[in-house]
């Protein structure tokens, strides 16, 4: 099975959004790979984010991948303002899709060349994703409850990483508590995509931070 690169994906859900622009271009000169920007609609979590009007003005002010990350009840619904806001990868997650919903949505991101992710909350077992498997170009799994930054990392999720590598060589991302503690367990597990928000936005050399999940330096 190849090796993928580890890549590092800093949440701007843990950003200071009152200068957000300053933010991002920080995350630029700190060799971040992608962003990754946390989509809430208040019903499948209990809390409220952005939308597509944020996202698109996130795409004109840089060059990095915007990994959207749908935590919302109906992605179907809000898949086209997405799209047209610029993501480069989109996340649905499989609690609210049913196989028919998700072949539907992967159709749907082909044609505009946007990859689809498909994300597993803590408590959701990895058979629920298996036959669907080969439609996502990334499996997401959360590493916390979604919803809310800053918490602590669930440890059960790293055999899930480990048995889900066993049967998928595509990118597998880990989300929630994310630090240079937890970064080399989930590397060693089969991961290859950390997302960090506050372990990144909270520290003064960002460089370092990432280097740090990257490389355990």
């Amino acid at each position: 099975m190849k090796k993928n690169k580890i890549l590092i994906a800093p949440s701007i859900l843990s950003a200071d959004f009152s200068r957000l622009e300053s933010e991002i271009k920080t995350a630029e000169k700190a060799k971040a790979d992608m962003l990754h920007v946390d989509v809430m609609d208040g019903h499948f979590v209990p809390n409220i984010s952005i939308g597509p009007a944020v996202v698109a003005a996130i795409r004109k002010r840089t060059n990095l991948p915007l990994d959207v990350h749908l935590m919302i009840s109906d992605p179907e619904f809000f898949l086209e303002p997405f799209i047209r806001a610029g993501s480069n990868i989109i996340t649905v997650h499989i609690e609210t899709c049913s196989k028919g919903l998700l072949k539907k949505i992967k159709r749907r991101l082909s044609q505009s060349r946007v990859r689809f992710g498909i994300s597993l909350n803590p408590a959701t077992p990895l058979k629920k994703v298996i036959p669907v498997l080969d439609l996502a170009d990334m499996i997401l799994l959360m590493s916390v409850h979604p919803g809310f930054g800053g918490q602590s990392f669930i440890k059960t999720v790293l055999p899930k990483i480990k048995d889900l590598r066993a049967l998928y060589d595509k990118d597998i991302e880990v989300d929630g508590g994310i630090t240079d503690k937890t970064a080399p367990r989930v590397i060693k597990s089969g991961a290859n995509i950390l997302v960090a928000g506050s372990y990144v936005f909270g520290k003064k050399n960002r460089t370092k931070a990432i280097e740090k999940l990257r490389y355990g330096l």
